[in-house]
């Protein structure tokens, strides 16, 4: 299918929340799961319904991948052929703001 990928505002700030809260304690294991997320995104452009969708919203088209212990949230918008980045929330947090 071969997507591009666009990330909000909130899903940057998401992923940088989160790599700089690990690297307080562990700088390595940060990058580490920096480089995890973005792959797991970029993974996406092939088969962007390899996510579930997202119990919460029951729409097919808003999914997500499960990196534990985060949830990796994207909307598919099939025209204009791209993914959305919305959310990378840890699972413990609750529900998001989608």
């Amino acid at each position: 299918m071969d997507l591009r990928i666009f990330w909000t505002e909130t899903a940057t700030t998401d992923l940088r929340d989160i790599v700089k809260y690990i690297a307080n304690d562990k700088p390595n294991a940060a990058r580490r799961m920096g480089n995890a997320i973005i792959e797991k995104i970029e993974s996406l452009c092939d088969n962007p319904y390899i996510g579930r969708k997202v119990p919460e919203k029951n729409d097919d088209l808003i999914r997500e991948v499960i990196l534990n212990p985060y949830r990796l949230i994207y909307k598919i918008d099939k025209d204009n052929k791209t993914i959305c980045v919305t959310r990378i929330w840890h699972a413990y947090r609750g529900l998001p703001d989608i």
